[in-house]
């Protein structure tokens, strides 16, 4: 087709007048384009250049090579250049040629607008008869050849990847600004130009827009402005992107990934890898690499990744080439961390390949995605033995074994995490780490056993926090080692001790689901036996310290101890016990240890705490225990503490308690401290009491034992004594010589007990039901006035709360009974029954009785023949 041409310049007066018009148009041009043109077309020369320029001066002139949009949809593409005088002489004339492309259509031959510079088509004067030449295509001129714009690109370097970035921001988006481009010649921005089209889909080449020079770049129109460092600045104003290339060079990488690959293909001389969709990031990146362009770590990700969709659609040679592109850069430095975005991407990507390629294609790719994760602390892949090529497994054995030991042997790491990753490694690579497995295996224990130290604290992966050392637990000079070997000195057992709570601690096999291992610890349990003797071995030497927290964490975690003979502390943790009675677990416990009690006394300490875990055994399971193993075993084991305090802390509702003291008292009896002996001593009179073997003298001997020792006897055991004690002395007819004992003890405690057996339910039905026992406890309850305030208060209280109550509800022939009781004891014990119970006279009688109203010098009056015996006999 003949494209429509139009020249305007300053002309002699004419049809159209004169000064700046028109001076040729091609026919059927409309005058409404013609002034729309007229406004892209101007030209202003530099404010530097020359006011009056000869010929070589003019040369040296930007040109004004633009592309435009009109209104109705078309483009005007036009040359305008400064010419100097018009015909006129006066200076400042330019000559601007320019051909008018319609609404959809394009250059002859699809030519790209920018291609048209400095074409030997565009003319510097107006044709001399006023028609244009008509022309039909606008070849190009070869300034803009591959060869020149390669260097320009190599030269540009620093500000390709930010041109770019901009640009495409600028093409996809109208509303995303102008991009200014500062040079000091036309022409070098008319190369920026070629490099931008050459970098864009073929379809945003013909629509963007440019101008290689204006003097007023706020006034131009088009997305590519050029201007000159004389040209008005517009470096503040936000809507302008813009790369003075006439000064330093941007510093700092683009984030683009994009920008970057295109700056890199250009400096590459690579052109020709933009003619398949350069907007397709993922293809250019992948042709750049297979070309052999070194691409940014971002890059080879998005590679990584577009190839990995696309495996089964790409031949071995274009893999082959894309594995060495991928694997060409520099690894990390031991420590440095990896680029996670690429480490990920070319892990995707050899999952892909591995298996599915001839292993010499993908082998590569595997030693590096293993290499950048063992120096570059990434994520470390699992491969297979058949992954790496013999060259490459003995390439990375003698590149990585160095950072592969300092892996296992880092302390920061979380031992069931990357260590055990880099374990499977360095099995992988054939690399001897036995000598570092006791200590990663002693880690492994104690992370495993330790509590997290805030329960709410965790990952987004669900990972726990732990503490390393928790109160208790090995320090430093006290780590498990390796082959059961137990602690250097095992801490004592601790049982509960009395009064104090403590936290509640499940039983092995109980409700609480025990927290487990992790799924790649039980994996390499199971592929390492390295590992797993080791491992073992500092479980079962925790689990002899600590057996509880052991057995709260492995219980039915599937730790496969069958594997192994030995362990048994170990063992006994990791079994979940069945049986529900205590006693019966225990002997399942034991023979899960598979070693007996007599042969190693700390399988016993072991038992005892998985199977009563802070608490203690009742008396009669002590007893059980205690004779069924002797006392020699549990010296041996360190429970015979355990004994001794089940006895001494046993509630006072036990009532094997008593013989289970008998039973200390005998097996270790040069073995008490002064105040365990007086308080199995004390147990064991209480056992006693009631009975044939009581003996005589029981208030005496229980205050004697409890303060004649030379440590404190522990309260629950004064406690159970002072119960047993008031019990026996509220037991039909007493001995006067205890009441009056008690009377005279004034003991807070026993007395107390003694009130309170008396207001018990047992003692209020007794005397409801036997009169004989109504005359008995008011011979006690009104005996020995005055012998002590505390014994006063208490056989009053025990009077009038107590028996009077009952009295006054007896029925008549139950009264008789304890009147003639009463009067068979003797000693005016009927004359003061009947006093006490003559209505009002309660509180008198009460007074006289407790020598109330007595005169300071009047010796104590004993009611009838009630006084207390001579030297504490019995009477």
């Amino acid at each position: 087709m003949t494209l429509a041409q139009l020249h305007y310049t300053s002309a002699p007066p004419g049809p159209d007048g004169s000064g700046f018009r028109f001076t040729a148009v091609s026919a059927g041009v409309p005058q409404g384009l013609l002034r729309e043109a007229e406004q892209l077309i101007g030209y202003e020369p530099p404010r530097d250049c020359p006011a009056r320029p000869d010929a070589e001066q003019l040369k040296g002139f930007p040109k004004a090579f633009s592309f435009s949009e009109l209104s109705d949809g078309g483009r005007l593409l036009s040359r305008t250049v400064y010419i100097g005088a018009d015909y006129s002489g006066r200076w400042g004339n330019f000559h601007a040629h320019a051909v008018h492309l319609p609404s959809g259509t394009r250059l002859p031959d699809g030519a790209l607008p920018i291609t048209a510079w400095e074409s030997p088509r565009w003319a510097d004067a107006t044709p001399p008869d006023g028609r244009p030449v008509p022309v039909d295509r606008i070849e190009p001129s070869g300034v803009l050849r591959k060869e020149a714009l390669v260097a320009f690109a190599v030269s540009r370097a620093g500000w390709l990847a930010p041109f770019f970035a901009d640009l495409r921001a600028v093409a996809a988006d109208p509303g995303a600004g102008q991009l200014v481009v500062v040079e000091h010649d036309s022409g070098d921005v008319a190369q920026w130009i070629a490099l931008a089209c050459a970098v864009l889909p073929r379809e945003q080449a013909h629509r963007l827009t440019f101008t290689t020079y204006t003097r007023r770049p706020q006034q131009a129109r088009q997305q590519i402005v050029g201007a000159l460092p004389s040209s008005e600045s517009v470096a503040h104003d936000h809507r302008y992107r813009v790369h003075d290339c006439t000064g330093q060079q941007p510093s700092g990488p683009v984030a683009d990934t994009w920008a970057d690959v295109c700056a890199r293909i250009w400096r590459a001389g690579r052109t020709e890898l933009f003619h398949n969709d350069p907007e397709d990031l993922g293809r250019l990146a992948v042709t750049a690499l297979t070309a052999g362009i070194e691409l940014r770590a971002d890059a080879r990700a998005t590679a990584a990744r577009w190839a990995a969709e696309r495996a089964g659609a790409l031949s071995d040679e274009t893999l082959t080439a894309l594995v060495a592109g991928l694997c060409g850069g520099p690894l990390p430095a031991p420590g440095a961390v990896a680029d996670e975005a690429e480490q990920a991407a070319l892990a995707a990507l050899l999952a892909r390949l591995d298996g599915q390629v001839p292993t010499v294609v993908s082998a590569p790719l595997a030693a590096r995605v293993l290499a950048s994760a063992v120096l570059g602390r990434g994520p470390v892949p699992a491969l297979r033995a058949g992954s790496l090529t013999p060259r490459a497994h003995d390439e990375l054995a003698r590149d990585l074994a160095p950072t592969l030991r300092a892996g296992l042997a880092d302390p920061q790491e979380p031992p069931a995490g990357r260590p055990l990753a880099l374990l499977r490694v360095a099995d992988l690579l054939d690399i001897d780490c036995q000598d570092q497995l006791p200590d990663l295996a002693g880690r492994l224990a104690r992370e495993l056993v330790s509590e997290p130290a805030d329960p709410a604290a965790a990952d987004g992966d669900g990972n726990r926090s732990r503490n390393l050392r928790a109160p208790g637990r090995p320090g430093p000079d006290q780590q498990p080692r390796a082959g059961g070997d137990p602690l250097p000195a095992p801490p004592p057992y601790s049982p509960r001790v009395p009064g104090r709570p403590e936290p509640a601690a499940p039983r092995p096999g109980g409700d609480r689901p025990a927290m487990g291992c992790p799924p790649a610890l039980l994996d390499a349990v199971h592929a390492h036996p390295g590992l797993r003797v080791a491992l073992f071995g500092s479980l079962n030497a925790l689990a002899v310290a600590e057996p509880t927290a052991v057995a709260r964490v492995l219980t039915g975690s599937g730790l496969p101890v069958a594997m192994h003979p030995g362990f048994p502390h170990l063992r006994m943790c990791v079994t979940p016990a069945r049986s529900g009675d205590r006693l019966a677990r225990f002997h399942e416990v034991v023979r899960t240890a598979g070693v007996s009690p007599h042969a190693d006394p700390t399988v016993l300490r072991t038992a005892l705490q998985l199977t009563w875990p802070g608490e203690l055994p009742t008396g009669q399971e002590a007893s059980l225990l205690l004779n069924e193993l002797g006392s020699d075993t549990h010296r041996a084991a360190g429970t015979r503490d355990l004994l001794i305090e089940a006895a001494l802390a046993a509630p006072r509702d036990d009532r094997d308690v008593p013989a289970l003291a008998v039973d200390l008292l005998r097996c270790f009896n040069t073995e008490l401290r002064p105040g365990q002996r007086a308080a199995l001593l004390l147990l064991e009179f209480s056992g006693l009491l009631g009975t044939e073997g009581e003996g005589e003298e029981w208030v005496r001997r229980v205050l004697n034992l409890r303060d004649g020792a030379a440590e404190p006897v522990p309260d629950p055991v004064v406690d159970r004594a002072f119960r047993v004690l008031a019990r026996r002395l509220l037991d039909g007819v007493v001995p006067e010589n205890e009441l009056y004992a008690l009377a005279r003890s004034g003991e807070p405690g026993l007395l107390a007990a003694y009130e309170r057996a008396g207001r018990s339910d047992r003692v209020g039905d007794r005397l409801r039901t036997a009169p004989a026992y109504v005359a008995a406890r008011f011979c006690d309850w009104s005996a020995f006035p005055g012998t002590h305030p505390a014994w006063d208060e208490t056989r009053t209280a025990l009077l009038t709360k107590v028996l009077r109550p009952i009295v006054r509800v007896l029925p008549a022939e139950d009264l008789t009974e304890v009147e003639a009781a009463l009067g068979r004891a003797g000693g005016g014990k009927l004359d003061a029954y009947r006093a006490w119970n003559r209505p009002g006279a309660l509180g008198r009688l009460a007074g006289r009785l407790s020598g109330r109203g007595r005169r300071p010098d009047q010796p104590g009056v004993w009611s009838g023949d009630l006084e207390p015996p001579s030297g504490g006999g019995r009477r």
